[in-house]
């Protein structure tokens, strides 16, 4: 291994999304490869191993107590083009031992045997995990089960589970044999070289899962790992001295791993804490100031409040209740208009609507007039803005229309027919939607016909997912769902729908629905929900403002989005480039820049709160120094390396960053002459690295300590050998 390249690696692998289970994988590539143990010329060589396994398999087929597998054994060892410790050899598990055993046990009639009986839930995904069982008589598992017993390994052959690594060293069982599911494949060593525990180790390293899982066959989700791939892959054997050291030292670092992994989780605990309580901290303000002052916080520890999407959905949930609760609108629009005025607005609309419409409408008015005559409501004892109300959808609705709750006949072609299952988070998704005639619509839709702008609002499965009609669309009413018809010159239905989604309606509506299984709401529990009344002008500026956060929460979603995509797929490279094992991924991996971002970048004067310093800013929560590369990692994955340096390049500008120099060797300067007859020394290391070297980089190269470097360094400097430049002069960022 390039212990290097691993350690520039790991702290961008431990940390993105799947990092521990990744750095697992190095371990276990790691072990079967030789490269997390020294090798000890006393350990001899493997060639030991197999001389004596072969020895012990000639003997125990003599004897017929070995149990021969004739159609594998004339395939040919093919290894794959990875380089091995020299007292390392290519072997298989076929020839290290059996290969799916039968327990030989003999009857005794004065007594029962008993056994462990392991179904593969027993066995877990988690390194060197035990294995749980049931004790049973022997005779009731001995038939139609996989055998096993104490020192074999066990690895579960189906999908999922072998992908998902089901994989154990057989101890401990009270009885010293076992019998179990029928989906695993067993190995059973014959020889005390052939050390159960390593071989774990190499069933569960990406040399044998990679190939493994693109080898298993079967239809999807009955897809099984032939036992051919399972006897024949080709496995790294070390002397038995070292497999022992080797699975020692693995079994440390996977408990190192799970210690990083519960300290990423406390870690994760406590950032979700914090940002509870700065949310909490911005929705209780009480004062224009201190709700100015709790945003503010909020924006410059964003990077520490939010890790991935869903934490902006949090955030998205505490704008809708801000929102809905008066403390987002603005001071013009308050107290020019009253909620309650807007309601005796919306109640004389409704008695007009009902004198002038004709059918079916004008029963659908009268129907809203007799329920709202009898509607008894207790209306929530949060405060609200002086000038607003509380009304229920019934008051600040024209129409308030259930679906027909019958399974509509549906055709190929036809009418969108939209479903709980087609509104999601405020949208109506017609792309998979249901089909159905002109005629069925006409009967479906008696009622009143949607149109668009009116909103779909679910009360069952799930229920409270509301979406608005979009223009141009054809749609109905599908099961479980209910329509509400605004006067859209008096109630703003964008408004509404952002109501709706608010975490403090979700809980009213929660709190109002019925059912012991399935919570679901009744038509009346619809009619009779509360929503927050402002005046229509006020409705229409919190619409605004709400889409404008909501444009900046996408953004930060989406870039928090691309930047786990982005790790993710950067891991997958470094794991691939380091272990020599490609790993498949659903996108095309990211590939790493070429330029190489060593140089040490330092604070200079540091910027004001209102300066646009970014990387300033992450320098100086990182104790003034960070090297380029991990500057531009902050910075952010989704910026381009140029984008990173026009940055540096204006921050330097300003003297908020200090340029990290560059030193080159004097143009025509002959390099051997001085070097042979003034003492130059450095000037050669510039020369072999290409030309131009960062200082840190010469100190490294030069192999002395710091005061004869610096002074080395002082004397070509003075002498005029060693020129240094800035960045930009002396042109070694090259492009990718």
């Amino acid at each position: 291994m390039n212990a290097k390249q691993f350690l520039a690696e790991f702290g961008h692998i431990a940390n993105a999304p799947g990092g521990i289970a990744r750095l697992r994988e190095l371990v276990y590539q790691f072990a079967i490869t030789g490269r997390l143990t020294l090798q000890r010329e006393e350990d001899g060589s493997a060639d030991d191993v197999l001389t004596n396994v072969a020895s012990i398999r000639q003997r125990l087929i003599a004897e017929k107590k070995f149990k021969r597998s004739p159609k594998l054994e004339s395939a040919l060892l093919t290894p794959p083009t990875i380089d091995l410790p020299l007292s390392w050899r290519w072997s298989r598990l076929l020839d290290l031992g059996e290969i799916n055993p039968r327990n030989q046990v003999e009857d005794d009639s004065e007594s029962v045997v008993m056994a462990t009986f392991v179904p593969m839930a027993a066995v877990s995904e988690l390194h060197s995990e035990p294995i749980a069982g049931e004790i049973r008589p022997w005779a009731d598992i001995s038939k139609g089960y996989t055998h096993f017993a104490n020192g074999d390994v066990l690895l579960a052959k189906i999908t999922p589970c072998f992908e998902n690594g089901k994989s154990a060293v057989v101890q401990g069982l009270e009885h010293n044999i076992g019998a179990g599911s029928t989906e695993f494949h067993v190995f059973r060593p014959i020889s005390k070289d052939v050390n159960p525990a390593y071989v774990y180790l190499f069933v569960r390293s990406l040399l044998f899962r990679v190939k493994g899982e693109a080898s298993m066959t079967g239809t999807a989700g009955q897809k099984r790992l032939p036992t051919e791939y399972f006897a024949l892959c080709a496995m790294p054997l070390p002397p038995s001295e070292e497999q022992s050291r080797i699975v020692a030292k693995a079994d440390e670092l996977m408990a190192l791993c799970d210690q990083l992994e519960a300290q990423q989780q406390k870690r994760r605990t406590l950032q979700n804490q914090l940002r509870q309580a700065t949310l909490q901290a911005v929705a209780v303000s009480q004062s224009p100031l201190e709700l100015k002052e709790s945003w503010q916080r909020l924006e410059s520890n964003f990077g520490q409040l939010f890790s991935s999407p869903e934490d902006v959905v949090a955030f998205k949930g505490l704008i809708l209740d801000l929102a809905v609760s008066g403390n987002l609108s603005d001071i013009e629009y308050r107290h020019h208009s009253t909620g309650a005025k807007l309601l005796e607005a919306i109640a004389e609309k409704r008695i007009a609507w009902s004198n002038e419409a004709e059918d079916q409408d004008k029963k659908e008015a009268q129907t809203m007039l007799r329920k709202l005559r009898t509607q008894k409501v207790n209306f929530p004892e949060t405060g609200l803005p002086e000038h607003w109300s509380w009304a229920t959808f019934l008051q600040v609705s024209q129409a308030v229309v259930d679906c027909h709750n019958k399974t509509a006949p549906y055709v190929a072609k036809g009418i969108h027919l939209v479903r709980t299952t087609d509104i999601r988070n405020g949208e109506m998704n017609l792309t998979n939607t249901k089909k159905i005639t002109e005629e069925t619509f006409d009967y479906w839709a008696k009622r009143m016909v949607p149109k668009a702008g009116d909103i779909f609002f679910t009360r069952e499965a799930p229920m409270g997912e509301a979406a608005i009609v979009p223009d141009g669309e054809k749609v109905c009413l599908g099961q479980r769902t209910m329509l509400l018809r605004l006067f859209p010159e008096l109630f703003n239905n964008r408004f509404l729908l952002y109501v709706i989604r608010s975490p403090s309606f979700q809980t009213r509506m929660a709190e109002a629905a019925i059912g012991m299984i399935v919570k679901h709401l009744r038509v009346g529990g619809v009619e009779d929900l509360v929503v927050p009344v402002p005046p229509k002008q006020e409705q229409d500026s919190i619409v605004n403002i709400i889409d404008a956060l909501f444009a900046v929460c996408d953004r930060f979603e989406k870039l928090l989005s691309k930047k786990q995509r982005v790790a993710k797929n950067l891991v997958s490279s470094s794991v691939a480039s380091i272990t020599g094992t490609a790993i498949e991924q659903e996108e095309e991996p990211m590939k790493a820049p070429k330029t190489e971002l060593i140089a040490p970048v330092r604070l200079g004067t540091q910027p004001a709160v209102k300066d646009l310093a970014p990387l300033a800013t992450i320098l100086a929560r990182n104790s003034g120094e960070m090297n380029a590369g991990d500057l531009w990692r902050g910075f952010g994955f989704e910026k381009t390396i140029d984008e990173f340096y026009a940055q540096l390049k204006t921050e330097i500008a300003h003297g908020w960053i200090l340029e990290p120099a560059i030193l080159t060797v004097k143009d025509d300067l002959d390099v051997k002459t001085t070097c042979s007859q003034d003492g130059a020394k450095l000037i050669q290391i510039i020369e072999d690295l290409g030309g131009a070297v960062y200082e840190n980089n010469l100190f490294k190269k030069f192999d002395q300590n710091k005061v004869t470097f610096e002074e080395q360094l002082q004397l070509e400097l003075k002498s005029g050998w060693i020129i240094k430049r800035s960045v930009a002069e002396a042109k070694v960022v090259q492009k990718d």
